[in-house]
């Protein structure tokens, strides 16, 4: 027997349909990439996703279509997201930290017709445009004031003069809630980047997930900014969570910098905002040399990387902000767990909560998750066992685009991250390391990403790397690769005694070398398979 309940398709424009009804003078305001702050509401916006919608459709945009974008947090990219899911075409996100040959492959990859994309990118595309035969048509996300006096990219248009050639009087179309919304691409460290791509009934679910109090607890009376930019992975959903609620959005644009973050923080009264560790490292630093406050700012989500304890400290004692630390994946849409606090560990204060905020945290609902032996075997959750960590869920990749003939799910129908973790018996998980970075050293394992955490701590260090150097005795052990704040020295010696009491003898790394930076990758991550190559011939001291 069925229920007899109306069906109600899980379509992301209804979620803009949902803000511009009930909360339609919401603000959605954008330091855009021209320079001043734009302001505009939900209502206003799905106006112009309508129109949006009815421009693509003009131009011969159909279901399954892919319209990349190139483009920074703003109103203008949010409006083309739901205008080109209304019609059911899909919206290709494309990260331009990517190197060109990647983003070139991507595009071919996925064969996207038209191209949306930001002024800071067009000398990149025009560079690239030679090589993209699928591209039809160059859309840039700015006016005519703004529009290049001239630009080589075939049949180029400035997004405002193409959008006014539709009125809105249109419709989303209907279709089936499992079509595909939107194609995200992996970065592509090691191979060729995968496509992974999410549905409207995946994306609107996730939203959902994102939003309750154990997850980022967002409301209508929140004021969002999404410094995670929409091209990592929807920006973690912030890009469905707000019109879900019809909270207030600010939209940071291509000005990702301390001071700049800052200004947005405190100007919009800024009540939660997410972003990578490397982006909060730059505001912690401008607050400290400038003694600036965060007057708003109530919660910030933190992950693409392991959170720091320095940083999750800073955030609480210092500003007295709540860090969420989270983790996920481009394939997990990208959510998938939340540290936040359980009854169980409520009571915990001082170190024993830092503890705790370390980890990962829980799996939010429609997250499922275990870890288990390279043989694939279940291991406990003791919170000491080390496991391959697998996921499955209704949010959660089950093949790759265009690669459909590759099996990526274990018999259960779970998905391998790549990471090794632990997870305790009150299911909070802890990431030890992604399976090809832990340091196996007289057969035991060493977290890379622990001592980066306890380095990061020093008073005298911005950031820190760890990975494994051959060793004759051994078969590997840790170098540490620290990164000096601006005017300190930190020598070898200190940073050692300084870690000293913090870990096990044997996890003491044997030798420190001090660098001006550190490669990441397009999302913000340390580069570790770089730094193997550049120091696979070190030796480490007697």
């Amino acid at each position: 027997m069925l229920g007899l309940m109306q069906d109600w398709p899980l379509l992301l424009p209804r979620l803009v349909d949902h803000a511009a009804r009930h909360h339609p003078g919401r603000e959605i305001v954008t330091r855009s990439v021209e320079g001043p702050i734009h302001r505009t509401n939900w209502k206003e916006l799905r106006l112009r996703s309508l129109r949006v919608a009815q421009r693509l459709a003009r131009d011969g945009i159909r279901l399954g279509d892919r319209v990349a974008t190139l483009a920074w947090n703003t109103w203008r990219h949010l409006e083309a997201w739901y205008g080109i899911t209304g019609i059911g075409a899909i919206y290709h996100t494309v990260n331009p930290r990517l190197f060109p040959e990647q983003i070139a492959w991507i595009l071919n990859h996925a064969e996207s017709r038209v191209m949306m994309a930001d002024l800071t990118f067009v000398p990149l595309l025009e560079k690239l445009a030679p090589r993209l035969p699928h591209i039809e048509r160059y859309i840039l996300l700015t006016d005519a004031a703004h529009m290049p006096a001239s630009t080589s990219l075939p049949n180029a248009i400035p997004y405002e003069e193409w959008l006014a050639e539709a009125d809105g009087d249109f419709a989303w179309a209907s279709f089936d809630e499992n079509t595909a919304a939107g194609l995200c691409y992996t970065s592509g460290t090691t191979g060729e980047p995968k496509g992974v791509l999410y549905s409207h009934r995946s994306n609107v679910l996730h939203g959902m997930a994102c939003c309750v109090p154990d997850a980022f607890g967002l409301a209508a009376r929140d004021r969002v900014m999404p410094v995670v930019p929409m091209f990592h992975a929807n920006a973690w959903a912030i890009a469905f969570c707000t019109p879900l609620v019809g909270a207030a959005l600010v939209m940071p644009g291509a000005k990702l910098d301390g001071a700049s973050l800052h200004e947005l923080l405190e100007q919009e009264r800024v009540t939660f905002t997410a972003g990578v560790p490397t982006v909060w490292l730059m505001l912690l630093q401008h607050l400290e040399a400038t003694g600036g406050r965060l007057s708003s700012l109530e919660r910030v989500a933190i992950g693409g990387s392991a959170c720091p304890r320095a940083m999750i400290q800073a955030f609480q004692d210092k500003y007295g902000v709540r860090v969420i630390h989270a983790w996920g994946m481009t394939e997990m849409s990208p959510v998938g767990t939340l540290a936040g606090p359980k009854p169980e560990v409520a009571h915990l204060t001082g170190e024993a909560k830092l503890d705790l905020q370390e980890r990962q945290g829980a799996a939010m609902f429609t997250v499922d998750m275990k870890i288990t032996d390279d043989e694939g075997r279940e291991l406990p959750w003791d919170g000491r066992t080390f496991g391959r960590l697998k996921v499955k869920g209704p949010a959660v990749a089950r093949r790759y685009y265009r690669r459909e003939q590759e099996e990526i799910l274990d018999a259960d129908g779970f998905f391998d991250t790549g990471d090794v973790a632990t997870i305790d018996a009150n299911g909070y998980m802890k990431i030890t390391d992604r399976s090809k970075d832990v340091i196996k050293s007289g057969g035991e394992w060493i977290s890379s990403i622990d001592l980066e955490n306890l380095a990061v701590g020093h008073p005298d260090v911005a950031e820190a790397a760890v990975i494994a150097v051959p060793h004759p005795k051994w078969g590997e052990r840790p170098l540490l690769l620290a990164v000096p704040k601006p005017g300190r020295e930190p020598t070898k010696e200190a940073l050692l005694d300084f870690l000293r009491p913090k870990v096990a003898k044997w996890w003491l790394p044997n030798d420190v070398v001090f660098v001006p930076e550190l490669p990441h990758t397009a999302t913000g991550k340390l580069l570790k398979t770089k730094l193997r190559e550049d120091y696979r011939d070190y030796r480490l001291p007697e």
